[in-house]
């Protein structure tokens, strides 16, 4: 039986509001010490993915104010996930084919975990941590 997403993700996932500020998502980014977020609607449901990245080059160095700018501004397209109970090795195509270094899992239509290069890693045989992150690295 293959490892499934739901096994080496990250669970209890907190989200940040499509409304919240990106100063707000920037203050949960430090307080949770994470480099991303999930941006979910006020109905829950996913809407896409926030990095420290896209506040520092897409907010500040455009200009753009973090006190007005909203994580919903930031939300394009749909976002890539990964089924809980998708393999692990599905998990790897996605993130090489979409460029990811996470993944916000789903089961259903709500959001539980999240999977991250890391915790595919950990898992991973010794021998072979550099392969993996190489495949998925770019």
């Amino acid at each position: 039986m293959s490892t499934l997403a739901r096994d080496l993700m990250s669970g209890g996932v907190e989200c940040v509001r499509e409304s919240e500020t990106l100063e707000q998502a920037a203050r949960k980014m430090k307080d949770l010490d994470v480099g991303s977020l999930p941006i979910c609607g006020e109905d829950n449901r996913l809407k896409g993915m926030l990095t420290d990245r896209d506040i520092v080059i897409r907010c500040l160095a455009e200009g753009g104010d973090p006190r007005t700018a909203t994580a919903g501004d930031f939300a394009q397209g749909k976002p890539v996930t990964i089924g809980a109970d998708d393999s692990i090795e599905e998990a790897i195509r996605t993130m090489q084919e979409h460029r990811v270094r996470r993944l916000p899992v789903i089961d259903g239509h709500d959001l539980v975990g999240i999977l991250s290069q890391a915790d595919i890693a950990k898992s991973y045989p010794e021998n072979r941590v550099g392969e993996l992150v190489a495949f998925i690295s770019f």
